[in-house]
């Protein structure tokens, strides 16, 4: 529900007025129409489960839930799970689109090449929290506005992180709980049982956990990652799960994402895995 009423809100500000500034929005918007938007959604197919769970809103079945009022107000809604590759129904938009909205368990990745290309772009809409799938530099060069459903799903994160850990954790560990703050993550690593990551993935955190990263954490750690998968290094991760330097990996997040069948973190030992899912809601 929060991600319907967050694109709601921000499309309506959208349609009433440009809402952008400087010479290469003015450009844009001198192509953008006054009214009407044409506004695309990239979301994954859930098939069957779509009619069994009408809150699957982040669906292309159920589109967020926001196709009744977008054609009410004049808008073109077009929804879509096909972004890959030249020939893809994404691209036949990407030059007359207004409005581009997608989720960080299906994203579409929208690079400098396609921004370049799309000449009546205004709003990039992730309906969920995280927009690492935008070039946010050529989004902030081509003076476009980048929105996310902050704290959408803090919650539901939460109580997954935790249920991660009593997953892959020793029981004789659950009573020697407490909490110390760290400035310095090589001084903090070598000290912990359990590393759970929350970290946007930035350049700098951009295959943080590496090789050499992980060799510093104790033998035998456990990780819970909900924020990125590229904030991993993939094969240090397979290597360390293989070793047991790594004693359990966990998460629901990957990279690619959605995950290739052959991804190696679906086959590697000591994980428990899951699909994205947090944000359909």
């Amino acid at each position: 529900m929060a991600m319907k009423l967050a694109a709601t809100s921000a499309i309506r500000s959208f349609a009433s007025s440009s809402g952008i500034s400087g010479s290469s929005a003015f450009a844009r918007c001198l192509h953008a129409s006054a009214g009407s938007k044409k506004i695309v959604g990239v979301f994954y197919k859930a098939n069957e489960y779509a009619a069994k769970n009408p809150n699957f809103l982040g669906c292309a079945e159920r589109a967020l839930g926001i196709r009744e009022w977008l054609e009410s107000q004049g808008h073109q809604y077009i929804v879509t799970d096909d972004k890959e590759g030249p020939n893809c129904e994404l691209e036949k938009h990407i030059p007359d689109l207004h409005v581009l909205i997608s989720t960080p368990f299906h994203p579409a990745y929208v690079t400098e090449e396609r921004i370049k290309r799309a000449k009546n772009l205004q709003l990039l809409l992730t309906a969920g929290i995280g927009s690492d799938h935008i070039d946010l530099k050529a989004a902030a060069a081509a003076g476009l506005t980048v929105a996310e459903v902050t704290g959408s799903n803090v919650v539901s994160v939460a109580e997954d992180e935790l249920m991660r850990i009593l997953i892959l954790m020793d029981p004789e560990l659950e009573n020697q709980t407490g909490a110390k703050f760290e400035e310095d993550l090589d001084a903090m690593l070598p000290k912990c049982d359990i590393v759970v990551i929350n970290t946007p993935l930035t350049e700098k955190t951009r295959g943080l956990f590496n090789k050499d990263k992980i060799a510093k954490m104790k033998k035998g750690v456990l990780i819970v990652n909900n924020a990125r998968g590229a904030i991993m290094d993939t094969q240090a991760v397979v290597d360390a799960c293989s070793s047991g330097q790594i004693g359990g990996y966990s998460g629901d997040v990957w990279y690619p994402q959605p995950a290739p069948k052959d991804h190696p973190w679906r086959y590697m030992p000591n994980q428990a895995m899951t699909p994205y899912f947090w944000n359909h809601h």
